[in-house]
């Protein structure tokens, strides 16, 4: 069955590559095409801007979820699909997660970060079992997979880290490993 939707967690900044931008825009366009509908955190600027304006400008659907407190901090985008705001980062990760069938993981900070070990722990707990794509634009996440190799070689996790999470470098493979995945 294909999926219906997916969850992309990625920067409110663009970085200094233009290879983030370029491929946050890509796979909006990506997702809008093949009427995956995107949930995010709301926001208008950096890479969650880039992927809500080529979702919208490609007539797809994307929902925003976003807390109060980060309203004007991460400057909320007014041409969505839907916005939901709720009280908390809490309440925020855990309906980013329900929603989702799937989670993308574009290059971000600290809250990208997060929400991604979140995301793999939770499957650890078995509270949900969903995979998980990491986008390695410009190889921006070739460290953290050298790291979380060596915590499975190192006999730190409970399974192998193929189970949950694909690492692929362009939108197009992304796109190509959700379609295996259904």
């Amino acid at each position: 069955m294909p999926l219906r939707s997916v969850t992309v967690f990625c920067a409110s900044k663009n970085g200094n590559a233009p290879v983030y931008a370029a491929h946050a825009a890509a796979l909006g366009a990506l997702l809008a095409r093949e009427s995956i509908r995107v949930i995010y955190g709301g926001g208008n600027k950096g890479l969650m801007g880039q992927l809500a304006n080529a979702v919208l400008e490609h007539k797809g659907a994307i929902v925003g979820i976003i807390p109060e407190i980060l309203l004007e901090w991460e400057q909320y985008h007014t041409g969505l699909t839907e916005l939901i705001t709720v009280p908390d980062m809490h309440s925020r990760k855990k309906l980013l997660y329900e929603m989702g069938e799937a989670g993308i993981v574009l290059p971000g900070g600290f809250g990208t970060l997060d929400e991604l070990f979140e995301m793999l722990t939770w499957n650890q707990l078995r509270i949900h079992d969903k995979r998980l794509y990491i986008l390695n634009s410009g190889g921006f996440y070739t460290h953290l997979s050298a790291h979380l190799e060596k915590m499975e070689q190192e006999g730190l996790l409970y399974y192998p880290i193929s189970h949950r999470i694909s690492f692929v470098d362009t939108p197009e493979l992304l796109l190509e490993q959700l379609r295996l995945a259904q």
